[in-house]
């Protein structure tokens, strides 16, 4: 069955079917010219867009159809977390070659479907088209935002704080690349990171309540890995920022994994990107309260990992012994599929 037989009625069926429970600020959804949506009174609208393409952003060898819609939507979930936003709508280009099967777009749809349904998201749109040369898929979101929180607000002062453990996406990747996994590792460290690269889980429960916090002064998303996107948020409020190695959470599961690759654990959490964790600033007078009522309300525990400092300052990172180097690395966009990030 081609690509176009498969998305212009089945598809719309399929999404219509499985997202009718989900007609909150849905005046009309997918199968009209257009959705017409509602926003709640008071509220700021969130849009965010994301490309991903085969052997540039994901590998089939690495991953089920299933994982790859899950992770098509999580990442653009991940953007309106970072802002303190709700995600609402999603709209979906999909692009695949002509001899993809019904069976193929149903489960990738069934994975993006699965994580639209946790989170309250309708699929309300999009478009569909043949490939000449494998999966293209575009995602777009809107979120709502009272106050959305900008890149650019960070103050000197103020600490720097993480969500969740940072390295695993890479370390996943670096095990799913090999031929097979490294010997002697444990199936749950594997499987830790693995999944971490195939399914990261968007932390939009977290962004929501961040959003409304008082002393949040700046957030982001660690898509591209914390050196690139803290240069985000350096370049974006004109700050400088110190990073402590020694404070970086990175979970048994990395350790062993690089040690079993021989890799460094901590090149992967300052560079390895694709963590979706969020990366904030806050006030240092606020943080205690912050950090037990985000533990309190999402069962997520806040862990420090620097400071803001003036501009003049830079990006630095330091080590357990007190030295001091330029914080550098991350993903770039624009590579070769070649290149081993392109994952």
């Amino acid at each position: 069955m081609s690509a176009a037989a498969v998305t212009e009625r089945g598809v719309i069926d399929l999404v219509r079917r499985a997202t009718a429970h989900a007609r909150s600020g849905v005046r009309a959804g997918i199968g009209d010219d257009c959705a017409v949506l509602e926003p709640r009174p008071g509220s700021l609208l969130l849009a965010t867009t994301d490309l991903l393409i085969e052997d540039v952003h994901f590998r089939r060898r690495h991953a089920t159809l299933e994982d790859i819609g899950w992770k098509a939507l999580a990442v653009n979930l991940s953007d309106i977390a970072s802002m303190g936003g709700r995600p609402r709508w999603a709209l979906v280009a999909l692009a695949c070659p002509p001899s993809t099967s019904s069976e193929e777009v149903e489960a990738f749809y069934e994975g993006m479907l699965t994580l639209a349904t946790d989170r309250g998201v309708a699929v309300v749109g999009g478009d569909t088209s043949a490939s000449r040369a494998g999966w293209v898929i575009n995602v777009t979101l809107l979120g709502e935002a009272e106050r959305p929180v900008l890149r650019s607000t960070a103050r000197a002062g103020d600490v720097i704080a993480v969500t969740g453990p940072l390295g695993r996406s890479a370390a996943g990747f670096a095990v799913l690349e090999r031929s097979a996994p490294p010997q002697g590792l444990p199936v749950d460290a594997l499987a830790d990171v693995t999944t971490a690269h195939r399914r990261p889980v968007p932390r939009t429960r977290e962004g929501l309540w961040l959003g409304a916090a008082r002393g949040v002064t700046a957030m982001i998303d660690l898509s591209d890995g914390l050196a690139t996107d803290l240069a985000h948020i350096g370049e974006e409020s004109g700050v400088g920022a110190r990073v402590d190695l020694d404070r970086l959470p990175v979970n048994d599961a990395t350790r062993r994994v690089a040690a079993a690759l021989g890799a460094d654990a901590m090149t992967w959490a300052t560079g390895g990107g694709e963590d979706y964790e969020l990366l904030l600033t806050c006030d240092r007078e606020a943080l205690r309260t912050v950090a037990e009522g985000l533990e309190r309300a999402t069962g997520t525990r806040l862990h420090v990992v620097g400071e803001i400092r003036h501009a003049e300052h830079g990006l630095t990172l330091r080590d357990a012994g007190g030295r001091t180097v330029a914080l550098t690395g991350g993903f770039q966009h624009f590579q070769t599929r070649e290149d081993p990030r392109a994952g």
